[in-house]
């Protein structure tokens, strides 16, 4: 659904020129320094990205799933750090509080989050937990009109940068599956919460997680996202539908900037008296990444605008997230393979986008999971005749 194609289309060239005139020349800074810098920072923020999906009723853009698909085919034709910087508040740290959340919370948070005073993380993972959501183990106990919550989150993106935390915890001990868990809005200036230190990873530099400690943190109970215990899981469930086609749009994203490189070197690049993109196996992998790119953007936007449409996509999305993030991962592969050794250096890039490439299978839901997640949709639209 796009509600109005000159408005979109003026914000995909405004996005489209910010990443190259701005993004682009910062990527090497960020993979050194680790982080973003302050003044990039500051002109994401004017730009109006941290609140791409949040309602013109709270300063946002209100964008629809198509329209935020478009956007991030254009955003992450760059590092997928400077997304990550967003994609806590655009996604899964924001969309529990708009989906669910009560009038009184979406006019307390989401105009701060969509002018990007408040970065926003979800905090649902945990060291014994992870695609196994139903399993936490950290603790909330009523006491007066507060809740204190004991427990540990673990690779928790932006949480060194947030400002709140969209934070799962179990409030019925008795039920050990998801009806006992409960989505609280977490202050991260709340006395009782430690920051573990900021996780060294593969890629993705300038993209923080760490482990969030919880201990005695009490949190009113006013900040039951809707107010009611025991609805956190299906608010999850409902907050990474969605982020899962997000997730697949970033994919694409990146396999654009990753083919574009790659077909720019093969021209550029002569062996045997010639461009290597005029050998036929060179050839094969411009046209496999093609081919396969042009069917992951052409799932993202059919589950976007069914999701704009109101229908169930969760088997979409599943379906959406597995093909992308693993077709983004051969992309790269190929990228570098074409590259040679200029691609196994640093010195092009190629091997940053590499080793980046490689959480989208990770999060967000392993592959495995989206692979259980398809079946079982099938299975249960089977079973009603559908």
């Amino acid at each position: 659904m796009i509600r109005d194609p000159e408005v979109m289309s003026g914000l995909q060239d405004s996005v489209r020129r910010f990443v190259r005139e701005r993004l682009v020349p910062a990527e090497e800074t960020v993979a050194e320094t680790d982080a973003i810098p302050a003044d990039i920072v500051r002109d994401i923020k004017a730009l109006g990205l941290f609140g791409l999906t949040i309602p013109e009723a709270y300063g946002g853009l209100g964008l629809t799933m198509e329209e935020e698909s478009l956007a991030m085919f254009e955003l992450c034709q760059t590092s997928p750090a400077f997304r990550s910087l967003i994609g806590t508040t655009v996604g899964i740290g924001s969309q529990g509080i708009l989906m669910d959340g009560t009038p009184e919370q979406k006019d307390r948070w989401l105009p701060a989050l969509a002018r990007g005073e408040l970065i926003a993380s979800f905090a649902l993972t945990e060291p014994e937990s992870g695609s196994d959501a139903a399993s936490i183990r950290t603790r909330a106990r009523r006491d007066g009109e507060h809740y204190v919550i004991d427990g540990a989150k673990r690779f928790i993106t932006n949480a060194p940068e947030a400002g709140v935390f969209t934070l799962m915890a179990r409030t019925d001990p008795a039920s050990k599956g998801a009806g006992g868990i409960t989505a609280f809005i977490v202050d991260a200036k709340t006395p009782g919460i430690t920051l573990g230190r900021i996780d060294r990873k593969m890629g993705q530099r300038g993209a923080h997680t760490c482990d969030v400690l919880l201990d005695g943190v009490r949190v009113p109970a006013a900040n039951i996202i809707g107010g009611v215990e025991g609805r956190g899981f299906k608010t999850a469930m409902k907050v990474l539908d969605k982020g899962r086609i997000h997730i697949a749009a970033v994919c694409v994203g990146v396999a654009e900037r990753l083919l574009r490189d790659m077909l720019r070197y093969a021209m550029e690049r002569k062996q045997f008296g010639q461009p290597i993109c005029e050998f036929q196996l060179v050839q094969a992998m411009l046209a496999d990444s093609r081919t396969e790119l042009y069917a992951a953007r052409t799932m993202v936007l059919d589950a976007a605008r069914r999701r704009d449409a109101g229908e169930d996509v969760s088997t979409e999305a599943a379906c959406c997230k597995y093909y992308a993030s693993e077709m983004v991962g051969r992309v790269a592969d190929r990228a570098v393979q074409v590259h040679g050794g200029a691609g196994y250096v640093a010195d092009h890039g190629i091997e940053r986008f590499y080793r980046d490439v490689r959480l989208f299978r990770i999060y967000e839901g392993t592959s495995q999971i989206q692979q259980i997640v398809i079946a079982r949709g099938m299975v249960k639209a089977a079973q009603a005749g559908q």
